[in-house]
């Protein structure tokens, strides 16, 4: 792999922390195992974006923005990623929202553009019929397809 290659892919540190953290402790990880995890990781994130950066070209946008990822997660059929991001997303512009409340005071340019915002993603939220405040939870699936659940992301 040439220094191109390797330039545009994930941090192997960090692929191989997130994969220890959602294995079972006693779990050892090979080189190749993580390196293989850090390329699709990283193809799958570049499929994702591709799609979205798409949609935003057609809308004549050069900014792709949250509600884009979680859009071509949808049309991809990934819609349990989706979901996920749609929650994350929902919590995190709450969180980026009160900060800001607090530490400027509230600007109704930002506010009209949460609201915006929110819109879209209350109607992404329609569709997955899920609480938008409930924690996200991620499942580690073993050979058998059974699953484990890990620990809620706290936000």
């Amino acid at each position: 792999m040439d220094d191109d290659q390797q330039e545009r892919l994930l941090p192997i540190a960090n692929v191989g922390r997130i994969m220890k953290q959602i294995l079972p402790a006693t779990t050892k990880i090979s080189k190749e195992g993580k390196q293989t995890m850090q390329e699709c990781a990283t193809e799958f994130i570049s499929f994702v974006t591709a799609e979205a950066s798409d949609k935003c070209h057609k809308e004549n946008r050069k900014t792709v923005n949250g509600d884009d990822i979680c859009w071509a997660l949808s049309t991809l059929g990934f819609d349990n990623y989706a979901e996920a991001i749609v929650r994350y997303l929902y919590k995190y512009r709450e969180a980026e929202r009160q900060k800001a409340n607090q530490n400027k005071g509230i600007n109704s340019s930002q506010d009209k553009q949460l609201e915006e915002s929110n819109y879209r993603n209350d109607q992404l939220g329609k569709q997955t019929h899920e609480d938008p405040h409930a924690p996200l939870e991620f499942r580690a699936i073993d050979e058998k397809g059974d699953h484990s659940q890990a620990e809620a992301a706290s936000t």
